[in-house]
Formats: structure tokens, C-alpha cells, sequence
């Protein structure tokens, strides 16, 4: 039994799989919130180490993302790549990491277009700003969802509607 828990202290961390899930969502918010601030990068990724969560990092992936989707802002978005590439880089952020977190985000893109209606159209051009620093696997890239757009009947024609030919 001894070994078994010597084990797991080595695969999840002494203090991170002992931490609490909203605790530890709460601190990658704040860490989120701290690097938009402040713009520091080292910073940013030394407190991420000291979480000592490598299992969760799936979460700063998601939780990244979305911030990337709700502030809409270019700079937010250069930042938060640099980020997530320099974690990715450094493979303190594995692949498997990256792609959940992306995945989960996906997943949730009908729910957060509620919230932000221009999300499709960020997380599209978010994730060709991270395609042109070649850190996303191909994967993550292929299924980027896309909502198809939308015509509205008054879109062109001053708002009558258009007679179709039988």
C-alpha cells in the first residue's frame, strides 16, 4: 500500500491531487488574469508549475480559450498564444493536454455563442494565429467547428421576401 501511495505521489504531485477541483480552477483563473495584466509569460508558467497539476492542465488549455473567446481582443489573443506555445515548447503542456482542453472547448461552442456571438469567428481566427506558430496538432486543427452562416431574409433585398421559382 506504502508503494502504491509513493507511486501516486510521484504521478499527481504531493499537493496537486490533494487540492480541491474548484480551488484549483479558481487559481488557473487568476493565474489567466494575472498574465493578461502583467503580460508575463515566465511568470505565468512558474505558477503553473507550483499548482503541481500536470493532469489538469487540460483546464488552463480550456480555461485560456474561452478567455480568448469572451475578451475578443487581438493582443489577448497574440498573448495567450505565446502562452500556450511557450507551454507547449517547454512540454510542460503535453499534447494530450492541448488536445482536451481544445476539444472541451469545442464541445461547449454552442453554449459560449450564446455569451459571445462572434465566437466562431474568434476561435477561428484564434486558432490560425496558433497554426502559424505550428504548435496545435493537426488534429486539434481539423476539427476546429465552424457554424455555417446564416441568411437572413432581410440581407440585401430591403426586407421582403424573395419569391421562389417552382
Amino acid at each position: 500500500m506504502k508503494h502504491g501511495l509513493v507511486k501516486l505521489d510521484t504521478v499527481w504531485g504531493v499537493t496537486g491531487g490533494m487540492r480541491p477541483v474548484k480551488y484549483l480552477v479558481r487559481q488557473i483563473k487568476l493565474l489567466l488574469k494575472e498574465l493578461l495584466s502583467s503580460g508575463d509569460i515566465a511568470e505565468a508558467t512558474r505558477c503553473l508549475q507550483e499548482l503541481e497539476v500536470p493532469h489538469f492542465h487540460h483546464e488552463l488549455v480550456y480555461e485560456a480559450v474561452v478567455l480568448v473567446l469572451e475578451d475578443m481582443k487581438e493582443s489577448t489573443m497574440d498573448l495567450i498564444r505565446d502562452f500556450l506555445k511557450s507551454l507547449s515548447d517547454a512540454v510542460i503542456v503535453t499534447v494530450d493536454q492541448l488536445k482536451n482542453g481544445f476539444t472541451r472547448v469545442y464541445r461547449e461552442m454552442p453554449d459560449i455563442s450564446l455569451d459571445v456571438p462572434l465566437a466562431y469567428n474568434i476561435l477561428d481566427k484564434f486558432i490560425s494565429k496558433c497554426e502559424e506558430k505550428n504548435f496545435l496538432p493537426k488534429q486539434v486543427i481539423r476539427d476546429t467547428p465552424s457554424r455555417g452562416r446564416k441568411r437572413f431574409v432581410s440581407e440585401g433585398d430591403g426586407g421582403a421576401l424573395k419569391e421562389q421559382d417552382v
